[in-house]
């Protein structure tokens, strides 16, 4: 197929693309009914983050959607935004800014292919089935070529697939790997099922911590579909607003996000939420893939020992296991998810940085993370708690 067929466009607002044709290339699988794997990527989800006001002006995310057509017709795009910051990626550069700015260069803007405040993985270059080494090729480029025509300091793909960050390491840029803590489903028949695989310590320790969130003096509810109501969004706004003053200084999501994802996104969420005496105390929020259950938000107004194990990773859990899901991805950070069943599970990313002696630089840094990450994530899986001694079977 010539590569000189494809035509590279640059679209300001999802608005001006047609869903079915972004969710050809996005979630082909959700087709023909069913959840899409990534529900980040889709049309509806992207869209609620433009409407809403999360990104665009003022913000630091201003979309610049990267489309290629082929004879007319979508075969690939990707969510991709100019960035005057760092901020709400995940997988950070600021220390990469601040070296560029002390050289004297002009780090922001920088382009970033992202789901906006969301450290999930999935498919970056989306790209529709039967044309996926073309299209990703010409994503690829089409990028570089309008960061090099721009005089932009560099490109960014953040929480991309593994076999993405191959592709585009053979295409020049450069891989990052980082880690996450991830649950995995073993073909579980219960929660007891799954704490039959652990060590006798940590059993112990997470059925305690279950008895005493449940023991919180209230009822926890999990709701899907219609089963959230207005309601449950005045509360859980309460509770990121809390959550977002103290991680980021302000929320990075709107109000008006949640009255969207009311409308047009509560079939692919799941609220997981404290009632006591009559309100709303604590509740999380998850995204529901095909095979995933993404971790995503978290918030309280009352504090109670535990409960947040028991929203965030307890309940995710229960959820997975009984809508045989194959994992949970419980978001950034966090090694306190090591002794409750989440395992470190690597993260990729590739970069483009115009300056090719800086971009030397960051290469030799990437190098060096790649080996450290790579020893973590054996020393913390062998920590981990599935690992039985005979001392702790015999307690």
């Amino acid at each position: 197929m010539d590569q000189a067929q494809i035509e590279i466009q640059v679209i300001r607002s999802l608005s001006q693309i047609a869903e079915q044709d972004w969710d050809g290339c996005a979630c082909p699988e959700a087709a023909t009914g069913g959840r899409p794997a990534d529900p980040f990527t889709t049309h509806r989800f992207l869209m609620a983050l433009e409407q809403s006001g999360s990104v665009g002006p003022g913000t630091g995310w201003q979309p610049q959607y990267l489309t290629a057509f082929l004879d007319g017709k979508l075969i690939a795009c990707a969510p991709m935004y100019a960035k005057s910051h760092s901020q709400g990626e995940y997988i950070f550069d600021h220390n990469w800014a601040h070296a560029y700015e002390r050289a004297g260069g002009q780090y922001y803007p920088k382009l970033q292919i992202a789901v906006p405040f969301t450290p999930a993985t999935g498919r970056r270059l989306l790209v529709r089935p039967g044309y996926d080494e073309i299209g990703m090729s010409a994503l690829v480029q089409g990028a570089v070529q309008l960061a090099a025509n721009n005089d932009i300091s560099s490109l960014h793909m953040t929480f991309c697939t593994a076999p993405e960050a191959e592709a585009g390491a053979r295409m020049g840029l450069m891989a990052r790997r980082t880690q996450q803590f991830h649950w995995v489903n073993q073909g579980y028949a219960d929660f007891d099922a799954f704490l039959a695989t652990l060590s006798s310590r940590k059993r112990k320790n997470i059925r305690k911590e279950r008895a005493q969130a449940q023991g919180f003096g209230g009822t926890i509810r999990v709701l899907t579909g219609d089963e959230i109501l207005p309601e449950h969004w005045e509360a859980f706004w309460i509770f990121y607003q809390d959550t977002g003053a103290r991680k980021w200084g302000s929320p990075y999501l709107t109000r008006q996000f949640f009255d969207l994802a009311q409308q047009t996104l509560r079939e692919d969420l799941a609220l997981v939420m404290a009632e006591r005496d009559g309100r709303w105390v604590a509740g999380a929020l998850n995204v529901i893939g095909r095979s995933t259950l993404f971790g995503r938000y978290w918030g309280c107004i009352e504090h109670h020992p535990c409960l947040h194990f028991e929203l965030c990773y307890y309940q995710a859990i229960d959820m997975a296991i009984a809508r045989g899901m194959q994992r949970v991805e419980a978001g950034a950070q966090g090694e306190h998810k090591l002794a409750r069943g989440y395992l470190p599970s690597p993260t990729h990313s590739v970069h483009w940085i115009a300056d090719q002696g800086f971009a030397n630089a960051v290469g030799s840094y990437l190098q060096a993370e790649r080996e450290a990450v790579a020893e973590e994530i054996e020393i913390l899986t062998e920590y981990g708690p599935f690992k039985k001694t005979h001392v702790e079977e015999q307690e």
